[in-house]
């Protein structure tokens, strides 16, 4: 079982139980990897398990009877549960619990169930019910249990495979037998049973002397073995799959009737196994059952010419009745086991996998009786051969090749190139799964690397490469499941190298993800000079108004003037212009079942007003077979973290603008100098922090990550741990760039808002200061001036006046205040975030954030007062 089969049990399971709190899936996941073994339920401990649920059971006949007809129909895991289930009756607090689980669920139906009107007319709940209606409604069930219970009509049932293959194949539709086929009873070679009854014999074979009613008998029986009707011995009519059973003359004498009534049961295996054969033959049931059905008609063969040869001693007069028993003992046994095989395929509408695990699982059983083993062995090695034909060109050449649905590994359509168009596509786990029931139980524990094998050639394969095993044998079945999981295992470490081989060295993947990280990771710094030098005045209007064409030209102008001219893949960089700002993004990707997530992902378009930096990212071509690993989703990851990071490096940039602007403060005769003091300060603190963040995660996150990744890609053996790799290497930079956790986001987001808050109004007051200024020195001109002049005077004239207000004790002292209390605030708030999630969630990475903005110890004081008071609140 798979990790996320097991995440999706566990979940599944705990919602079954309304189950809240505690350790959470996480817990019991990990509990229950942990506790996993190679070892199965022995036949010892499932015997042992069923005696005991018996035991518990209040009608341990109708137990067994039940556990007993599962078994027949092969029903899979059936010994585990059962051993589950013993194991659950022995914690008697665990049974308590499921059975009021049971209680309240069953109450919660029936209130869902009342309010919806039903066509049955109950009696009032008051009146008591009278025996004629008590025994019409006790008939009513047993006829809806008679009913659901009874077989289908192979008619029906060969209708239903052939449209659900049908649907499931459109193009390929199966072939269909004529009906002439199934009109003649004849032709199939079982006994034909006429409505009307055969007319009395003229004389009873009672009356007859011994020797003459053995010889007639004789007679009698060596048709009846061949499926035609004595004149004594007559067939009756079976429903579905009943045995067949025979009406034996009443005036027979005893000792021959008791001889009569031992042979009579190979007639009855006759008939079950020649029906078989021409049901299973039919093309809707598969080639495995065709292949069975074949072997076993082989068999019947051999039968028929030994029904032949005592026909040739009966007509010498030779044949005694004794005889006839003593000579057929020897087939009776492989008659039965034929006869039982095919019950049991009929009763589990078994197909391919499931068929072959019954065939394994009834030689492994008969382990101790060799005669019996052999056969079993005979039939399961014939009806291998063609579900292991498939198995060999999946794994040898990748390709499927199965008409009748019935290997382990189903294909659906999906396109490879929607991996660069749909988030949603996952082109690598759904083009290719597993069906569970039809995998045989001997390959069980080899259906991963099955999978996976076929998977890595059918990458290579459609890459335009013919692929074809070196190490490509005839795939047998025996008892000895080394002799083909040895072969399989060759298979798949040849399939993993080529695919593998074929990634790393000719589409080089390696230099593909770097030439990824030198853009979507900053690593190229000159470049993004350059690239945010030239599009700054670009990437301030609003998104509507931005032309793309021009930011690609910028976009290439960046690229030819910078070192990331060297790199090879540098014209598959595109502009994306996202429709929402990338906290928004964020949270719409981190939607889990709250009901702020659903309301952010189910909102409409608000973002009208979104500017070109809030909105731009970077895309980058990825062609098949990279986009297996650089798909949509692993894209839309590199996007999230270049945003996160182009939205602090722009952060930056206007704090540094700042900076750059308070330098020519020194010109100005400043009324009050305390506020620029704590301006400065202040500037200073948010140009600690934004650089810090970025230093934090390109230097202590990424970089040490992506170097992690590296190494792990030169020692991956296939595909799937290139794949895990990568993927690993984007989830813990977005782990530990504070981009998975909603609440630190939001708190990140209103810094990160202040600060450009702050900046602006730092700006406002600058170009307001510079503006004064100006319009003093144009105040001694005396020429008239230019309508662009008076243009500049009027609004040198308001930024003055507004200049003026900014000075104001009232104004700017209060707003920097303002400024400085909120980002003090957040910061703290972040810095005690951080504190309690490295703490409680072990996220010790994230420490190193509170090392470096708090590197004096400025905050420790507050941040201790802080955790005080909460363990207070906690306490009480």
């Amino acid at each position: 079982m798979s990790e996320f089969r097991i995440h999706h049990d566990v979940n599944e399971l705990l919602s079954l139980l309304h189950l809240r709190g505690g350790d959470g899936a996480e817990g019991y996941i990990d509990l229950l990897q942990k506790h996993r073994t190679p070892y199965v339920t022995t036949t010892v401990s499932a015997h042992s398990a069923k005696v005991k649920l018996a035991e518990f059971s209040k009608t341990p006949e109708d137990f067994l009877k039940k556990y007993e007809e599962l078994k027949s129909k092969n029903v899979r895991n059936l010994d585990p549960l059962v051993y589950l289930l013993s194991k659950l009756c022995e914690d008697k607090e665990m049974l308590q619990f499921l059975q009021q689980n049971a209680k309240e669920r069953s109450e919660s139906s029936a209130n869902t169930n009342s309010t919806t009107t039903t066509s049955y007319t109950l009696p009032q709940s008051s009146a008591k019910m009278s025996m004629q209606e008590l025994d019409e409604l006790r008939k009513k069930l047993g006829n809806v249990t008679a009913s659901s219970n009874a077989p289908l009509p192979a008619e029906v049932t060969r209708k239903m495979l052939r449209d659900k293959h049908n649907k499931k194949n459109p193009t390929q539709p199966n072939p269909v037998f004529p009906n002439w086929v199934y009109d003649r009873p004849a032709l199939i070679g079982d006994f034909i049973t006429s409505p009307t009854a055969a007319g009395e014999p003229t004389v009873s074979v009672g009356t007859l002397p011994l020797a003459t009613q053995e010889q007639a008998l004789v007679e009698d029986l060596l048709f009846v073995l061949i499926g035609v009707d004595g004149r004594d011995i007559a067939a009756q009519p079976v429903l579905g799959r009943q045995n067949r059973s025979f009406i034996v003359d009443a005036t027979l004498d005893m000792s021959v009737k008791e001889l009569v009534n031992r042979i009579l049961p190979v007639a009855s295996y006759y008939s079950t196994i020649t029906r078989f054969i021409e049901e299973k033959s039919s093309f809707e049931y598969g080639q495995v059952n065709h292949a069975l059905t074949a072997a076993m008609r082989t068999l019947m063969k051999e039968y028929l010419i030994l029904i032949t040869q005592l026909e040739h001693l009966q007509r010498q007069g030779l044949l005694s009745l004794q005889k006839l028993w003593f000579y057929i003992q020897p087939t009776m046994r492989t008659m039965e086991i034929l006869a039982s095989l095919a019950s049991s395929v009929d009763k589990g509408e078994c197909m391919g996998g499931a068929t072959l695990s019954l065939l394994h699982d009834r030689t492994f059983n008969y382990t101790g009786d060799s005669q019996a083993q052999e056969l079993c062995l005979y039939l399961t090695k014939a009806a291998s051969v063609p579900y292991f034909e498939i198995l060999e060109k999946w794994i040898y050449r990748g390709i499927i090749k199965d008409p009748y649905s019935e290997f382990m590994v189903e294909e659906h359509e999906l396109q490879k190139e929607k991996i660069q168009e749909d988030y949603n596509d996952k082109y690598w786990d759904q083009r290719y799964t597993i069906v569970q029931h039809r995998i045989p139980s001997f390959l069980q524990k080899m259906a991963d690397k099955i999978l996976s094998t076929g998977k890595y050639l059918n990458v290579v394969r459609e890459c335009g490469r013919d692929v074809t095993c070196p190490d490509a044998k005839e795939v047998l079945y025996t008892l000895k499941e080394r002799a083909y999981v040895e072969q399989i295992e060759k298979a798949y470490n040849y399939a993993s190298k080529v695919l593998l081989d074929f990634l790393m060295e000719e589409k080089e993947l390696v230099s593909r993800l770097r030439s990824i990280k030198h853009y979507f990771l900053m690593d190229k710094g000159d470049f993004f000079v350059h690239f945010m030098d030239l599009t700054e005045e670009e990437l301030k209007k609003p998104v509507d108004d931005i032309v793309p064409p021009r930011l690609e030209a910028l976009l290439e102008l960046a690229l030819r003037m910078s070192t990331a001219n060297t790199d090879p893949f540098k014209d598959d960089l595109k502009i994306d212009l996202m429709p929402h700002d990338v906290i928004t993004q964020l949270l719409r990707v981190l939607a889990i079942e709250t009901k702020q997530e659903k309301a952010i992902i189910n909102a409409e378009q608000t973002d009208a007003g979104l500017s070109g930096l809030e909105a731009f990212s970077f895309d980058y071509i990825v062609k098949w077979p990279l986009s297996l690993i650089i798909n949509r989703k692993a894209l839309t990851r590199y996007q999230m973290l270049f945003r996160h990071m182009f939205f602090c490096k722009h952060v930056e940039r206007l704090l540094c603008n700042v900076w750059i602007s308070n330098k020519d403060f020194k010109q100005y005769s400043l009324h009050c100098a305390k506020w620029f003091a704590a301006a400065f300060a202040l500037r200073q603190r948010m140009l600690n922090f934004v650089q810090n963040i970025q230093y934090y995660m390109m230097f202590e996150v990424m970089e040490p990550t992506w170097h992690i990744m590296e190494n792990n890609l030169k020692t991956a053996s296939n595909i799937d741990d290139v794949l895990c790799h990568h993927t690993s290497f984007l989830d813990n930079c977005l782990k530990d760039c504070m981009l998975t956790n909603p609440e630190l986001l939001r708190i990140f987001s209103k810094l990160m808002t202040v600060c450009v808050m702050f900046t602006n109004c730092m700006q406002r007051f600058t170009q307001s200061m510079r503006l004064e200024r100006l319009s003093r020195e144009q105040g001694t001109i005396y020429e008239a001036p230019t309508p662009t002049e008076a243009e500049k005077k009027l609004t040198s004239k308001y930024a003055a006046e507004h200049g003026d207000a900014l000075q104001s004790d009232a104004g700017l002292e209060v707003t920097i205040s303002k400024f400085d209390s909120n980002f003090s605030m957040l910061l703290l708030d972040l810095l005690d975030k951080l504190s309690i999630y490295s703490t409680n969630d072990c996220e010790h990475s994230m420490i190193s954030i509170i090392y470096r903005l708090d590197f004096n110890g400025f905050y420790t004081e507050r941040l201790e007062r802080m955790a005080v008071e909460r363990s207070q609140k906690a306490a009480a």
